[in-house]
């Protein structure tokens, strides 16, 4: 049987970036991405960064390891999550060193700030005086574009998906999909073209027709996301309507039902695999077969967080030796 493409399985630690150099640059060259959530953890020192990179006069730098590690990161990974992108509108000052950092055939997929995707401030610390008030840039298309896309506009070609993140929506703010809907169709139908939009919801109660298609009439990826109220990645594969784009994202977050903050605690300093999911992984490997037997080759962007199983690196190599055993059945790929 033909094979789609091949590779060697990634080497195990401490070769990590070594071992999952080839098999990405492999993937990559069939439109398949896959990365990480953010790149900046001491945890992976020793085993994917090198410690001695970051030495000021002998001595380990913290500060030069958090503000050079991204060009290290790119040496092997196609692509990054900027999860930052979410507390702060992006700017100049906090693109310029990222580009910088990156050669010119690396992606950066964005999640959008949550100033436009938040309907009310939450009671956090950080939102000052607005905490709990209703947020006047909900899903408004101009400020989207003012304050997030000009900014990006001049490094157009680096970047990858932009997700709108949803948080979960109570009953009192939209009690049915169809009321949400009704808010996003005209937010996305009013975005300027020539960007890839990805959408990220948590609540599972919309994943219904009517969701996907307002996705679909624009173009837009739903995001498939391992979240803790979220149902399976394979759940959500399975929806007959849950390809709404010619390209593909999926996020690897959190085990369903495992609170972020838990995992925090059981999973940092984030240097080995503490809970393994296969089932999370094998719906990643599905995505990723998939992709790579269309005619048209969909591309696709995976990134995998290390709160899903301790280690996103391990979590990647993984599944890429689980999509390199079986390279022979690519093509008969079934769910």
């Amino acid at each position: 049987m033909q094979t789609v493409f091949e590779f060697e399985k990634p080497a195990a630690e401490p070769a990590l970036a070594a071992g999952l150099h080839g098999p990405l640059a492999a993937l990559t060259r069939h439109g398949v991405r896959l990365g990480t959530s953010s790149w900046k953890y001491p945890g992976w020192l020793g085993s994917f960064y090198r410690r001695d990179r970051y030495s000021f006069r002998g001595r380990f730098s913290g500060k030069r390891f958090e503000e050079e590690c991204l060009s290290e990161y790119a040496e092997t990974f196609p692509t990054v999550c900027v999860d930052a992108a979410y507390y702060m509108f992006p700017s100049r000052q906090t693109l310029d060193p990222l580009m910088a950092a990156t050669p010119a055939e690396f992606q950066f997929a964005f999640k959008v700030t949550d100033e436009i995707t938040v309907k009310r401030f939450p009671q956090l610390a950080r939102f000052g005086d607005r905490a709990g008030q209703r947020n006047a840039g909900f899903l408004r298309a101009d400020l989207f574009v003012r304050r997030f896309l000009e900014p990006l506009e001049q490094y157009k070609e680096k970047v990858g998906p932009l997700i709108f993140e949803f948080s979960r929506f109570s009953p009192t703010e939209y009690p049915t999909a169809a009321e949400f809907v009704q808010v996003l169709e005209p937010f996305l139908c009013g975005l300027p073209g020539g960007w890839r939009y990805g959408v990220e919801i948590r609540n599972r109660e919309f994943l219904v027709p009517e969701y996907f298609r307002c996705l679909a009439q624009s173009g837009v990826a739903h995001v498939f996301n391992a979240w803790e109220a979220m149902p399976p990645l394979a759940e959500q594969l399975d929806h007959p309507d849950s390809r709404t784009a010619p390209w593909s994202a999926a996020r690897l977050l959190l085990k369903p039902g495992r609170r972020y903050e838990e995992a925090v605690r059981a999973f940092q300093p984030y240097t080995e695999l503490k809970d393994p999911y296969p089932e999370g992984r094998a719906a990643a490997m599905r995505l990723i077969l998939e992709s790579l037997r269309l005619p048209d080759r969909r591309q696709a962007f995976v990134y995998v967080n290390n709160r899903f199983e301790g280690n996103a690196l391990k979590t990647i190599v993984a599944i890429l030796a689980a999509v390199a055993a079986i390279p022979g059945k690519a093509d008969s790929w079934e769910k």
